[in-house]
């Protein structure tokens, strides 16, 4: 079986989705095929994501991304609505807290003056002021913190739906079976070949593919960094409760904890093995992250974990940062990853860009050239400081 599109997205998530609606949106004419190996998105990173969105990075780009995707959120259930019915994703801005000590406070001391020259409000809090506005918190061994009160998290699988669905009736054609290989004839793009053997042609084709897109783009001989990097998640319940909703709170050893209605989920960015590993340990919890947590609070000291999930991280051991645009050895092909851990709140300006790359040739709403695959061979790193 062949089919013919004028453009091929491989993978289904939220990067696919945004793209595919903002290039309909934009006046995109071409016809549009997402293939997705993963019908029920059951192991997608999208739905295994905390759905943050926080505009306190340290990078211009990251920051002017942050802002415009958090103005897409702001108004998401009202541009995804479908006659009439919104597409309701539980954005709630409960903030972001960053607790830091006498070697981080430095550093976000210097990023907030990045952040102020580019409109972000963020709030330093020294020690005093840091328990006052979280009671329960241990301050002994901190300096201060920095809350981000226009941060938040929305409901990621509600999101990838809203953009889905938007996209289905816009006019583009999902396909649910796994892509083998991406079809390349003298360093250009043909189309794509399933694992089942069907063909689909197409000039143009985007590589959105999250922690597998490193391993697609090495079959057609060009490596990008990207990896799949495990992250797990725990959701807890604690005797003694906590007075106010819990923010989006990062501490200095780099494990955070939100409240989630009247849970806490728990997770920490430490580095394991890469691969596609989405094995829960709750003995992790058990050694490594209880004692941690009881240490920053005694409403952690007794608790029960409800459940949890695992997801990988399309991560990009580099520089942390996304990789968006063509490349540059071969012609129709586009990459949309690397996101390494913040592609949510991202999404909806990483595909308006690629939108207008694709389209016009160049980049309009935000100067993304910075995040091309190209930088890594030039070494012009995007290189984030407040990374979590």
């Amino acid at each position: 079986m062949t089919k013919k599109f004028d453009m091929i997205i491989v993978g289904g998530g939220i990067m696919a989705g945004s793209l595919a609606y903002n290039l309909m949106k934009d006046g995109y004419t071409g016809s549009i095929g997402i293939l997705e190996k993963d019908q029920a998105y059951e192991y997608s990173s999208t739905p295994r994501s905390e759905g943050g969105i926080r505009q306190t990075f340290s990078t211009e780009i990251n920051i002017k991304m942050s802002q415009y995707s958090y103005e897409i959120y702001k108004n998401f259930e009202e541009e995804m609505a479908i006659d009439s019915e919104p597409c309701h994703i539980d954005f709630r801005q409960d903030g972001y807290l960053y607790l830091l000590n006498d070697q981080t406070l430095p550093v976000f001391k210097d990023i907030m003056k990045i952040q102020e020259q580019l409109g972000v409000q963020a709030d330093l809090l020294d020690q005093k002021e840091t328990k006052d506005f979280f009671p329960e918190l241990n301050v002994e061994d901190l300096a201060g913190s920095v809350f981000d009160a226009n941060a938040g998290n929305a409901d990621p699988y509600s999101v990838l739906q809203g953009y889905v669905k938007k996209a289905r009736q816009m006019g583009v054609t999902f396909i649910y079976e796994e892509v083998d290989t991406i079809l390349t004839e003298q360093q250009k793009v043909t189309g794509i070949r399933t694992r089942n053997g069907d063909t689909y042609q197409a000039p143009i084709v985007v590589n959105a593919a999250g922690p597998w897109s490193g391993e697609l783009s090495k079959k057609i001989g060009l490596e990008i960094p990207i990896q799949p990097l495990r992250r797990q998640l725990f959701s807890i319940d604690t005797t003694v409760k906590f007075q106010n909703t819990i923010p989006f709170t990062f501490d200095p050893t780099g494990l955070h904890f939100r409240g989630e209605r009247s849970k806490v989920v728990v997770g920490w960015a430490n580095d394991v093995p890469f691969g596609y590993d989405f094995r829960l340990e709750k003995s992790y919890f058990e050694e490594e992250m209880w004692p941690v947590l009881a240490h920053r609070a005694p409403n952690f000291e007794q608790l029960k974990v409800e459940s949890g999930w695992a997801g990988l991280y399309d991560y990009n051991p580099v520089d942390h940062n996304a990789i968006i645009g063509g490349h540059p050895l071969m012609t129709g092909y586009y990459i949309i990853s690397g996101f390494s851990g913040h592609g949510f709140q991202h999404a909806p300006a990483a595909g308006k860009g690629l939108s207008e790359l694709i389209r016009l040739g160049k980049y309009e709403t935000i100067d993304m050239s910075v995040l091309s695959v190209e930088r890594f061979a030039t070494k012009n790193l995007i290189l984030e400081t407040a990374v979590f």
